[in-house]
């Protein structure tokens, strides 16, 4: 399951940089663009950063 959310954020990343580049190219807003683009970005290094966190001991 975590490859999966890896794949999936991967893939979210990707369109997020196409449709940056078409925004570059003034066929769509950048001011949408970016932001979609940025917490692309953020939710990937999110999930990097959150998936081995130590979480304390049981009871």
């Amino acid at each position: 399951m975590q490859n999966l959310n890896l794949i999936l954020i991967i893939l979210f990343i990707l369109f997020s940089f196409i449709l940056h580049l078409l925004g570059l190219m003034k066929l769509i807003s950048v001011f949408i663009t970016g932001p979609i683009l940025f917490f692309s970005l953020f939710l990937f290094v999110y999930y990097l950063n959150n998936r081995n966190r130590f979480k304390g001991f049981k009871n």
